[in-house]
């Protein structure tokens, strides 16, 4: 049953289409060149928060890594058919910081060619691996504008041992390059709380954190900021019979916490608040058309 006292503004939900094993904080432990042999559950659990989505009435955008795509077009094309927005993830889940800009440029064009022949249609959307755009990094905004992107999702105004940009702007804003060209950003939700931005937009936090309180943040910005905000998830996150791997206690913590709790959540989620794609959030706010 849906909660007639949701707002009536409509959120972007999002989901970082990859693996389980293809996760940065793996990176140490499960080689690139292995990951053929590792096995694959992206397109079970992609298809079951398809389905979920479709018993909610929803669309989003699926942020597909060019990896995954590759070797899975019938998924990609399949969540296209449903009528979701198909975006890039990159190509090999590398954190931007840690490429050449050389190698950044081949990878996303790569993705971004490859998923648009697959759903013939032009792919909008970009969004790092890991958030991985940080002020060491701002140069992947150049080539993101080169390579034909309207927007950009990679960016979390938070301070983290991983990423973040603590001082960019919490709500859909226009990116300019150091060419002078422009990119709308949409950055990843956050919470002002006692002083300090709070992740709030899913992912990990969203499995940390108690579900009230999850609600509660995505519902403050709804109702005091009257600002759209942006959630996101993996497909790992939905099965909590992935495959474990030998890792670090922090990585460890980070992504088994609460996996058999993330599926139930996510449903009460979309019974609460009013969702669609990045995409659309974005034409409704009116900058997508700005650039």
């Amino acid at each position: 049953m849906q909660n007639n006292n949701r707002s009536s503004i409509f959120n972007a939900m999002t989901v970082d289409v990859e693996d389980y094993y293809q996760v940065s904080a793996f990176a140490k432990n499960v080689s690139t060149d292995d990951w053929t042999k590792m096995e694959s559950r992206v397109v079970k659990n992609t298809n079951k928060i398809l389905q979920i989505f479709n018993d909610a009435e929803i669309k989003a955008t699926f942020f597909v890594l060019g990896w995954v795509a590759e070797r899975e077009p019938g998924l990609v094309r399949s969540i296209a058919e449903e009528g979701h927005e198909i975006a890039s993830h990159g190509y090999s889940h590398q954190l931007i910081y840690d490429q050449d800009k050389g190698v950044f440029k081949e990878e996303t064009l790569r993705a971004k060619k490859l998923l648009e022949d697959q759903i013939q249609t032009e792919v909008l959307g970009y969004r790092a691996a890991s958030y991985s755009i940080t002020e060491q990094s701002q140069w992947a905004i150049d080539v993101l504008i080169e390579a034909g992107f309207k927007y950009d999702s990679s960016i979390f105004p938070v301070r983290h041992d991983r990423y973040g940009m603590p001082d960019a702007p919490k709500f859909p804003y226009l990116q300019r390059s150091d060419s002078g060209k422009s990119i709308v950003e949409f950055p990843l939700s956050t919470l002002n709380l006692l002083g300090y931005r709070l992740p709030i937009a899913g992912g990990g936090y969203f499995r940390l954190y108690p579900y009230w309180f999850s609600q509660f943040g995505l519902a403050s910005i709804n109702k005091f900021q009257k600002k759209p905000f942006i959630f996101y998830l993996h497909p790992w996150e939905i099965d909590p019979q992935q495959p474990r791997i030998n890792t670090s206690f922090l990585s460890k913590f980070r992504h088994y916490n609460n996996l058999d709790k993330c599926e139930s959540r996510l449903k009460n989620l979309l019974e609460y608040f009013n969702f669609c794609t990045a995409k659309e959030v974005l034409k409704r706010s009116g900058i997508l058309n700005t650039v």
